[in-house]
């Protein structure tokens, strides 16, 4: 019987900010940004969200899709950059108010931005396996920018949760991963913004991995890229994924579903899920889809997806987006706890 994805979820906090918005703080010119990063806005989580709470609700959304009682969930694992403790786990925070414990195993994920979607592989290793029934991966997050960096046009707030299990409404054909040491991002322990290469984060990284990702689960399934419908890769800002997806040979109306950072920003562990959450909303019986992660350090999982249900989603992305709510730059502060006393 085949493995995929059983149910979903996503969220993204209603708040938002404007790219101009930010530029006057710091006297740059927004146009600057938003032709360069391609984002007009990005979100901003409430005062009393987190990444444990955004994972929470995505889980939820995901199990009121299926219907599934929680203790047939197995493992719950939650892949995020921003786990609100150092050391206590966000998993158990979600399993628990899912009302999945105690039967079962979690653990938190951490890959940059592609932690979401090696959770994903490793529940569906599991139900294949029949290790377990059900596993719940998650990718939430409430990203960081150093006040005055680029990375602060962008840094947002979301995730999607996916419930892996056999008899899927989307069958996980296949997946691959491309992964090398590269250092294009990073954070201390201790450091409160993480810090980048700048133009070292495309070429050496982004590019070279979602690329070589993408080919490499072409050549394993001997497909091409005209055999998919959509394609939804991470998306740091705008550019990037249109740009590799061009180097792909990739009809830009095939990826502009699931093409989110404009209207939201960079949701980190939580861009491509909730890209690929996008496309299913919309996605029909017998559409395959082509999702390609990306997480600085630097590697990419890539999968292959087959539609064999029709997906009845009672929380769609684009609900998310439409309700939002407007920060001034003081106000962003205080939801962001910028300001340390």
């Amino acid at each position: 019987m085949s493995v995929g994805i059983v149910g979903y979820g996503a969220y993204v906090p209603r708040y938002r900010i404007k790219v101009e918005e930010i530029a006057a703080i710091w006297g740059k010119n927004p146009e600057d940004y938003k032709k360069g990063l391609k984002v007009a806005e990005k979100s901003v989580p409430g005062v009393d969200e987190d990444a444990a709470t955004i994972a929470v609700q995505c889980a939820r959304n995901a199990l009121d899709m299926t219907g599934i009682d929680p203790q047939n969930i197995g493992a719950v694992y939650v892949g995020s950059e921003s786990h609100p403790y150092a050391v206590k786990p966000t998993g158990t925070i979600v399993a628990e108010a899912i009302n999945a414990t105690p039967e079962l195993t979690s653990a938190d994920y951490e890959f940059a931005c592609k932690a979401g979607t090696a959770a994903m592989q490793v529940c569906m290793a599991l139900v294949k396996s029949d290790m377990i029934e059900y596993g719940l991966a998650v990718g939430a997050d409430t990203s960081q920018g150093r006040p005055g960096d680029a990375l602060e046009y962008t840094a947002a707030a979301g995730g999607a949760a996916f419930l892996i299990g056999k008899d899927p409404l989307v069958e996980i054909e296949h997946t691959c991963s491309f992964t090398t040491d590269t250092p294009d991002f990073w954070r201390r322990e201790g450091q409160e913004y993480p810090r980048h290469g700048a133009r070292f984060t495309g070429e050496p990284a982004y590019f070279r991995h979602v690329i070589s990702a993408t080919k490499l689960l072409l050549d394993k399934t001997g497909t091409s890229i005209n055999d998919y419908d959509f394609v939804v890769f991470h998306q740091p800002n705008g550019k990037f994924p249109l740009k590799a997806g061009k180097r792909l040979g990739i009809p830009p109306e095939k990826m502009l579903p699931g093409l989110l950072v404009n209207k939201i920003g960079n949701t980190y562990s939580g861009a491509t899920p909730l890209g690929l959450a996008a496309i299913l909303d919309q996605a029909e019986k017998g559409d395959r889809i082509l999702a390609t992660s990306f997480g600085s350090g630097a590697g990419s999982d890539s999968f292959a997806l087959k539609v064999l249900k029709k997906i009845e989603n009672p929380h769609p992305v684009k609900k998310y987006i439409e309700n939002k709510k407007y920060l001034n730059y003081g106000e962003y502060v205080k939801h962001r706890r910028k300001i340390k006393m």
